[in-house]
């Protein structure tokens, strides 16, 4: 047998395991259903020093102390968001319209989980697939491998304890593009939460996906708005996991008269700001080689780019501050950096500072995030009316809030749609109802009335 049929083989196993339990599992009520889904986030929010550990130990990306919060927020946040919210059967009925919608099962869901977030990406994933009674197999970016198989088993074994059927949450235990290309085009439905790469293999699958595009999130200070409150929120959003975060803050875009005042804020509050040319270039020169991020940088700490860099820095900073030559569209800087450093620029007015937001998404992350400090409420209208994300986040550190709060409307996830200008399928964060299939009862209405051609067309 070649390497291709083995390879299938290999792949239907999963997928003929995962019909099975799902067979049984769409039987279930939606208590039943929601206590699988609760015992899910349950055990990362039990686990979340372990698995944190665990996390950085394998992947050497970020650091413990971030992923022990966001492995607690996001179990709760996620729970919290899906709890009590009808997924099995009849939803509701529309007696305007005569619509009953009944929910069904999509029935097995391939998801492909990144390094940069190994343990929720799997573990929100699964809970939106069970939510709507479907079985999943996850395949794990391989330097996460471990750490995610770790997560899953630990899932199933709560479950297991609960009595629910076998084989609901798999994770592949061979990792290969083969096989990942057979599991995507051979599921029900596709997830894709990573590198452009595999994104685009998830919506060339033949089957329907759901992906991602890249982050690059732009970060305006309005005139006016008080920047000591901004500046500690932005430190926070570009330093949380030392900066893999897709939704964490990329550039600081500030009113020209306040510049001065708000980089000596950065500067207060744990931020380098790079003062020479000669320094700037060697940051950005450990950041980017030949145009692409150089791997030794990524998920780094600020002092571990200070050494890449050659450059000296204060044993406390939590980001490095770099005043970019330009946009992304002659600098690298205005780009996705994966790595705590912040690009700064100066506007001098909130037209112009639109506008490097707009050519710094250009380069990366058309269709994300734009996080926007800001009292004025037809500023907030105008930035977004202005520039093509899928969220705007006001007066918030994007990094922890893009992806869904307790204090915002978004949906929690850990897979955030950029629509068609990122080229997915969704512009919003993925959430349950996106796994979910919904049958409409379509009832005749003898009471509606049907308009004349004058009132139509007159």
């Amino acid at each position: 047998m070649d390497e291709k049929a083995m390879s299938q083989e290999y792949i239907n196993g999963y997928i003929e395991r995962a019909r099975k339990a799902q067979a049984e599992f769409e039987k279930m009520s939606q208590e039943q259903v929601d206590l699988a889904v609760k015992t899910i986030g349950k055990v990362v929010y039990d686990n979340a020093e372990y698995l944190a550990e665990l996390a950085v130990e394998e992947t050497g990306m970020g650091n413990v102390p971030d992923k022990i919060a966001k492995n607690k927020q996001k179990a709760g946040i996620v729970w919290n968001n899906l709890k009590g919210k009808k997924s099995r059967g009849i939803l509701d009925t529309d007696e305007t319209t005569g619509i009953t919608r009944v929910a069904k099962p999509i029935g097995v869901v391939a998801a492909i989980t990144p390094c940069t977030n190994p343990i929720v990406t799997p573990m929100s994933n699964a809970m939106f697939a069970l939510k709507c009674g479907n079985a999943i197999i996850i395949t794990p970016h391989h330097k996460s491998q471990k750490c995610s198989t770790k997560t899953v088993e630990m899932m199933n074994a709560e479950l297991a304890k609960l009595g629910y059927p076998e084989n609901l949450i798999q994770i592949l235990d061979q990792h290969s593009r083969e096989n990942t290309r057979n599991l995507i085009s051979t599921a029900d439905i596709v997830i894709a939460t990573g590198g452009a790469g595999m994104v685009n293999a998830a919506y060339s699958s033949g089957r329907p996906a759901l992906g991602v595009g890249a982050g690059n999130v732009q970060c305006i200070i309005d005139e006016g708005y008080d920047y000591k409150e901004a500046v500690p929120k932005i430190i926070a959003g570009r330093a949380y996991d030392y900066g893999i975060i897709c939704s964490g803050e990329q550039s600081v875009i500030c009113p020209e008269k306040d510049y001065d005042a708000i980089m000596e804020e950065f500067k207060a509050n744990g931020g380098y700001v790079v003062s020479s040319q000669e320094d700037l270039e060697k940051v950005r020169g450990a950041l980017f080689q030949d145009g692409k991020p150089n791997r030794h940088s990524v998920g780094q700490s600020p002092e571990k780019v200070a050494e890449l860099a050659g450059i000296e820095i204060p044993a406390d900073t939590k980001v490095i501050v770099v005043e970019a030559e330009g946009t992304g569209l002659t600098d690298v800087l205005g780009g996705e950096k994966m790595a705590p450093v912040i690009a700064a620029y100066k506007y001098k007015n909130l037209d112009e500072g639109i506008n490097i937001a707009r050519e710094n998404l250009e380069k990366d992350g058309k269709g994300h995030s734009v996080a926007f400090h800001s009292d004025s409420e037809e500023h907030i209208e105008k930035v977004g009316l202005e520039l093509c994300v899928s969220r705007f986040v006001i007066n918030q550190m994007s990094a922890a809030s893009a992806g869904g709060s307790y204090f915002n409307g978004l949906a929690p996830t850990n897979t955030l749609g950029c629509g068609s200008w990122g080229h997915n399928s969704i512009s919003e964060n993925l959430d349950y109802k996106h796994l979910m299939n919904v049958s409409r009862i379509a009832r005749f209405m003898p009471n509606n009335r049907k308009p004349s051609d004058e009132e139509l067309w007159g």
